[in-house]
């Protein structure tokens, strides 16, 4: 009884308000600090040393990154459980690659950074994304300092910027995965639906778990890949469909535990069709594959029973000591100087030093929720519901 009494306690205080407000400077801080130490290298390295930059700027990033990946593992107890061929997995990490991963979850981006880290290419891995992301306070920043691929959305601006974007990526002098989400939006029923109908039309096979691949991107990339990208890394993400815990980013920051399973393959980029139209059929039949993968996986609990994939062996990762360390340090670290500095003011009546404090705090639990919000799928655009003519190709 009392055991379960304190596990009630612990679930409790980790639901508080006063969790939530560590969480929120612990990360802000770490956030911030890491724009402003990406800012100074930009400034006074990297217009004289390109290489060294992008070498440097690999430390802020993890610690950024790492902060969330702490939340999953060490604060609710989630492991990453892998399945991937033991010669592919020789590879991982040790190469430069793009990953093609399903767009199905809220916390899809955290379950790659779980397997980045377990890689040690959390800090160095990039990903396609809105241009007006780039705007936002903290990660947004973030990923514009870090040369990440900015896209418009519009077709005719954005292959000029994939081509050169991929040169700089593909030049860093640690391995880059750089994340590619060819469904172009995540899996909600409405955007499903368009799909469908989509598919109907041009005699393209129906997917359950996923929406049907926009080829354009895949196929712009491809020429510029081949001589500076080894290989196209498929991922594909799932959790127990049975599980009480809701798979989202509220989950995570209240220490509940979520264990991902992930199947990843290894396809070298030589391989891949050179025409056009052969590429785009590639990567339609690449996701009629991750359906029967994800349909297999929610049906009998297995990637393999039904989907026709072969059997691969499974790792289950411990989390790294260092990314709790880091934590620890930034948390201690802010926190303990925002108490100091309030009470400093509060012994010499600094009502500014005092009103910079709170407001302080209240700003970094509003950027939380905010972060929470973007996150949910019923907060996502409407790319792919507003165009019924779901303009795949």
């Amino acid at each position: 009884m009392s055991l379960c009494s304190n596990m009630a306690s612990v679930k409790a205080l980790k639901r508080s308000t006063v969790a939530r407000l560590i969480i929120a400077i612990t990360f802000f801080s770490c956030g911030f600090g890491c724009n402003i130490v990406q800012c100074l290298l930009m400034l006074f390295i990297k217009p004289f040393s390109p290489s060294l930059y992008r070498r440097l700027i690999y430390y802020p990033l993890y610690a950024f990154y790492s902060q969330m990946v702490v939340l999953a593992e060490w604060y609710g107890g989630g492991r990453l459980h892998l399945y991937m061929d033991s010669e592919d997995l020789k590879y991982a990490g040790k190469e430069h690659g793009v990953v093609l991963m399903n767009h199905y979850y809220e916390i899809d981006w955290l379950v790659l950074w779980m397997l980045l880290d377990k890689l040690k290419m959390l800090g160095t891995s990039k990903a396609f994304a809105k241009k007006p992301i780039r705007y936002l306070p903290v990660l947004g920043w973030a990923w514009w300092m870090a040369e990440f691929v900015f896209l418009n959305r519009d077709f005719e601006k954005d292959k000029a910027i994939i081509a050169k974007q991929l040169k700089i990526i593909y030049s860093y002098p640690e391995p880059v995965w750089l994340l590619l989400t060819a469904e172009g939006t995540r899996f909600t029923p409405a955007k499903h639906e368009v799909a469908l109908k989509f598919a109907k039309e041009k005699g393209l096979t129906p997917l359950k778990y996923h929406l049907i691949p926009r080829t354009r991107g895949f196929t712009t990339s491809l020429p510029t890949l081949r001589s500076i990208c080894p290989a196209i890394y498929d991922m594909n993400v799932a959790f127990k469909a049975d599980s009480d815990v809701p798979v989202n980013l509220n989950s995570v920051l209240t220490g509940e535990t979520l264990n991902p399973y992930i199947l990843v393959r290894r396809f070298p980029t030589e391989k891949i069709p050179t025409d056009e139209k052969e590429a785009a059929a590639w990567l339609h039949n690449l996701y009629v594959e991750k359906d029967r993968i994800i349909e297999s996986f929610h049906e009998s609990g297995s990637f393999f029973k039904t989907s026709g994939i072969k059997e691969m062996p499974c790792t289950v990762f411990e989390p790294r000591p260092i990314s709790l360390l880091v934590f620890s340090i930034i948390g201690i670290s802010s926190i303990g100087s925002l108490i100091y500095y309030l009470i400093v003011s509060l012994l010499r009546a600094n009502l500014g030093g005092v009103i910079f404090v709170v407001a302080l705090v209240v700003l970094f639990l509003v950027l939380l929720r905010k972060a929470d919000n973007v996150t949910q799928v019923s907060k996502g655009s409407d790319y792919g519901v507003s165009d019924s003519k779901a303009k795949t190709n």
